[in-house]
């Protein structure tokens, strides 16, 4: 006896319930595709002076802890204005990782942390150059470090001792 429409029902049925299915596969992999991969690489921009070496050290030592740097050869004071840190906590270059501000010879290792805390905040400053910090750390500087502290530095304006380095 021959098959009906009625007999193909079931079947057509199941064709378009995994039809539907494929599709809705599809558009999670493509949203998927389009949102930016999971490489795990922390995206940073800085702004210094063209000229100024203790920051491309600063920068290496960014790149060597993973962080992904793009530079901003145009100085820095209109970076540190713009994201709200105060003159009295300023240094060579300024910063910007994850919607924080980074003021000055920061160790990648506070801004780390600091990613992993999120707490609220403007973000982190190492005031002035304190030899023995990163980027002021090289052979020309011998053996010597300064004491210095990581600043977290609040919206209030006010900051507090985020990390002390001696």
């Amino acid at each position: 006896m021959p098959a009906t429409s009625t007999d193909r029902r079931p079947a057509l049925a199941r064709r378009g319930l995994l039809a539907g299915a494929a599709a809705w596969a599809l558009s999670a992999g493509a949203v998927a595709r389009t949102s930016p991969p999971a490489t795990g690489v922390t995206k940073v921009q800085v702004w210094k002076d063209p000229s100024c070496g203790c920051c491309k050290d600063w920068i290496q030592h960014l790149q060597a802890n993973g962080f992904q740097v793009a530079v901003h050869d145009v100085g820095n004071n209109g970076a540190r204005k713009r994201l709200g840190i105060e003159l009295k906590y300023g240094s060579c270059h300024t910063a910007l990782v994850g919607g924080y501000a980074i003021e000055g010879h920061v160790p990648a290792r506070e801004i780390q942390r600091l990613l992993r805390e999120r707490p609220q905040a403007i973000g982190l400053a190492v005031p002035g150059m304190p030899v023995g910090s990163p980027g002021m750390d090289g052979p020309v500087y011998g053996d010597r470090k300064d004491p210095y502290d990581v600043l977290l530095l609040s919206k209030d304006g006010s900051a507090s001792v985020y990390q002390t380095y001696r």
